[in-house]
């Protein structure tokens, strides 16, 4: 199976109603997720728990990273932004399901409300992360476009995910504040990570 799709036609779909319907779309994807990754932390335990919640996890930063690159097909800084724009919609989406449902459901532990001392603290950073993620993992799709002519998804992730993990396990390894060997140092390691990969896959790139 090739993991590679070809880019073909046009880029930079950035109209409106795209631009909406991708932010509900992933919106909703974000919802099921942590939905998901919740009823997941907490029926399992022990190295069932482990590994389907890291299933979860790398199923939800890649679809949050790539949907909406894949969406607008970035060539130029208007694709890019486009996909930014997917992220940050998505997020409003996923905060008013949040708000009407997810934290009335008893979605949350009350260690997640601990964490913050209520269960708001979360919300800007849900708006950074998500429109963090979609615009690094678009630059990485429009960086392939250019020195490729194609794009590969797999490969921008795979990337993505080993510089995670090498961040991860240094960090855990030197002590850093708050690292440790668990899925949690993994998350907040992936986000240099993806920017690593985003600057690695600009080497090399033919413009023009």
């Amino acid at each position: 199976m090739h993991s590679t799709a070809e880019l073909r036609g046009v880029h930079d779909l950035t109209s409106v109603p795209s631009i909406v319907r991708g932010s509900v779309l992933l919106g909703l994807l974000e919802s099921v997720v942590v939905l998901l990754f919740s009823l997941g932390s907490r029926f399992l335990s022990g190295p069932v728990e482990t590994i389907v919640l890291a299933l979860i996890l790398l199923a939800g930063l890649a679809g949050v990273t790539l949907l909406p690159g894949l969406w607008t097909r970035p060539r130029t800084i208007e694709g890019i932004a486009g996909a930014a724009g997917i992220g940050l919609g998505a997020a409003v989406v996923f905060l008013l399901i949040d708000v009407v449902l997810l934290q009335n459901i008893g979605t949350y532990t009350n260690r997640w409300h601990e964490i913050g001392g209520s269960n708001w603290w979360y919300h800007p950073v849900w708006w950074m992360v998500g429109t963090f993620l979609p615009w690094m993992g678009a630059w990485i799709l429009a960086n392939q476009t250019t020195r490729n002519g194609r794009v590969s998804p797999a490969t921008g992730f795979g990337t993505a995910v080993l510089f995670a993990l090498v961040l991860g396990v240094v960090a855990a390894l030197i002590g850093f504040p708050g690292a440790g060997w668990n899925l949690a140092t993994f998350g907040v390691a992936f986000l240099p990570g993806l920017a690593l990969a985003n600057a690695f896959s600009a080497t090399g790139s033919r413009r023009g």
